[in-house]
C-alpha cells in the first residue's frame, strides 16, 4: 500500500535500504537526475564536526532579516521530522513532506536510498517548487560522499574539524578534514571557521582552486565586553550585540556566517542592520539552551569530545551554581570516555540514562566509561532519560543546575518529558 501520511512515509523510508548509513553519491545522484532537481538561486552548503547547525541557522536568520525568502535543510531533528525542512522560516507541513517523499519514490525505481538520502531529495524537491532567494543545506555526515554534495554550492562553509564518525571518515583530523573539504568547488568560495584547520583542508582548497577564506587570517571575531567586533577584508564592524545563541564559540560561528554571506554580496546584498537583527533573532533548540525556572535546566546536544569541551567552557562561564548535575546518555559508537573527560570537571553528580535502539549505550556502559575516564563523582544508573531527569530534578536544589547532554536522542527525550509535564492536566 502506498503511504499517505508523513508518519507512514517515514516508516516506509526507513525500510528502503539495509543500512542506516551508506555513503556514496551514485545512487542519490541518479535519482536527482531523474527528478531534474536544481536551484536557480544561490546555494550555501554547511559542513563541519560541530557548529554547522548553529551556523546554518544564523545564515537563515540573517538572510530572512534582509528580506530574502529562504530554504533551510538541517539534520537531525529533535521533536519532529518537520524541523529538518524550513521554507521562509516555517517548518514544512506534514502534507508537503509526504508529497516530497512521494515524488522521490515515483522517480527512484529500484534504486535503494537511505533515510537521509530520501529526505535530502524530498527537501530539494520542495525547495525547487518554491520561489526562493537562497537555499542553505547542512551536510549530514562528512562531506565528499554525503547526499547533500550532489548539489554544487555557490559557497561552501566548513565550521570545524574534530574526531567523530571515525569509522566512516577516518581516524585522524587530517583524514576527516579531507572528507569534509569534499564540499569545496573549483573557483568558488570556501569559508573555513576552524581556527586550526588540518593541512588536508588547505591542500584540498589549493588543488581545486577554491577561493579560501580562513578564520583568523581573512576574517575573525573579538569579544568586547557585552559586544563584539567582526573584521574581514571588507572592513570592521564594531559594537555588535552577541548572538542569541549562547556560548563564546557562537561568535566564531556568527563571524563565519557573515564571512560566507560577504562572498555572495553581489547576488545577496545585505546591510549590517540585517546582520544585527538576524543574530538577535536566531533560535536553535538544544545548543546550550537554558530553560526558565529553578533549578536551571540546560540542554546541549554535545556528543563528541570537541563539543563537550565547548559545553564545559560554557558551563564555566555561565555563573556560579552550588552543584551541577548531569543527565547523560550517549550512543555506544561514540567516544563516551572522551566526552566524559572533557566535561567531568564541571559535574558534581551524574544521572546515567540508558538509550534505546541498536546504537544506544546502556547505563552500565556509561558507568564503565566514567571509570575509564577516571571520574569518581557519584553516579546513578537509570533505565531511561525520563527516569534520569526525574532523579536529577528530585535531588537538585533551587540554585543548582541540571545539564542534559550526550546525544540528540537524550535532549529530545528530555524535551518531550518537560513538555509533557507542562501540558494541561499535569499541574
Amino acid at each position: 500500500m502506498t503511504p499517505r501520511t508523513l508518519d507512514e512515509w517515514l516508516r516506509f523510508v526507513e525500510r528502503q535500504h539495509p543500512q542506516a548509513i551508506a555513503l556514496g553519491l551514485e545512487r542519490v545522484a541518479a535519482v536527482r537526475a531523474r527528478m531534474n532537481l536544481g536551484f536557480a538561486c544561490p546555494l550555501l552548503t554547511v559542513g563541519g564536526t560541530n557548529g554547522k547547525g548553529s551556523t546554518a541557522a544564523m545564515l537563515e536568520a540573517i538572510l530572512r532579516a534582509g528580506g530574502y525568502r529562504t530554504g533551510l535543510y538541517t539534520s537531525p531533528h529533535l521533536a519532529r521530522y518537520n524541523e529538518r525542512v524550513r521554507i521562509a522560516g516555517v517548518e514544512a507541513a506534514d502534507e508537503a513532506l509526504a508529497e516530497g517523499f512521494a515524488a522521490v519514490e515515483a522517480a527512484r525505481g529500484g534504486i535503494p536510498l537511505t533515510y537521509f538520502e530520501f529526505g535530502t531529495l524530498a527537501a530539494a524537491w520542495l525547495f525547487a517548487r518554491e520561489r526562493l532567494d537562497a537555499v542553505v543545506l547542512e551536510v549530514g555526515l562528512g562531506g565528499r560522499l554525503d547526499a547533500v554534495n550532489i548539489f554544487d554550492p555557490d559557497c561552501a562553509v566548513l565550521t570545524s574539524i574534530g574526531l567523530d564518525h571515525v569509522e566512516y571518515l577516518g581516524p585522524t583530523r587530517e583524514d576527516i578534514g579531507r572528507e569534509k573539504a569534499g564540499i569545496f568547488r573549483a573557483g568558488r568560495p570556501a569559508v573555513v571557521g576552524d581556527p586550526e584547520p588540518p593541512a588536508s583542508v588547505l591542500e584540498a582548497a589549493a588543488s581545486l582552486g577554491a577561493r579560501l577564506r580562513l578564520f583568523g587570517r581573512d576574517y575573525g571575531a573579538r569579544a568586547q565586553g557585552e559586544q563584539w567586533l567582526y573584521w574581514s577584508l571588507a572592513g570592521r564592524r564594531a559594537t555588535l550585540a552577541h548572538p542569541a545563541l549562547r556560548g563564546a564559540v557562537q561568535l566564531r560561528n556568527a563571524a563565519t556566517a557573515i564571512a560566507a554571506l560577504e562572498t555572495l554580496r553581489e547576488r545577496l546584498p545585505l546591510g549590517m542592520d540585517a546582520v544585527r537583527r538576524g543574530l538577535a533573532q536566531v533560535a536553535l533548540p538544544g545548543r546550550f539552551q537554558v530553560l526558565p525556572g529553578r533549578p536551571r535546566i540546560i540542554l546541549d546536544v554535545a556528543h563528541n569530545p570537541q563539543a563537550a569541551a565547548v559545553l564545559a567552557e560554557n558551563l564555566g562561564a555561565a555563573g556560579y551554581a552550588p552543584r551541577t548535575l548531569a543527565v547523560f546518555g550517549m550512543l555506544r559508537d561514540k567516544d563516551i570516555a572522551g566526552v566524559v573527560r572533557a566535561v567531568a570537571p564541571r559535574i558534581e553528580r551524574w544521572h546515567l540514562a540508558s538509550l534505546g535502539g541498536a546504537r544506544g549505550a546502556d547505563a552500565e556502559a556509561l558507568t564503565s566509561a566514567l571509570a575509564q575516564a577516571g571520574v569518581h563523582a557519584p553516579a546513578i544508573r537509570h533505565a531511561s532519560v525520563a527516569d534520569a531527569l526525574a532523579g536529577a530534578r528530585s535531588e537538585a536544589g533551587a540554585d543548582d543546575r541540571i545539564v542534559v547532554f550526550g546525544s540528540f536522542l537524550t535532549v529530545a527525550a528530555a524535551m518531550a518529558e518537560l513538555e509533557a509535564a507542562r501540558s494541561p492536566g499535569n499541574g
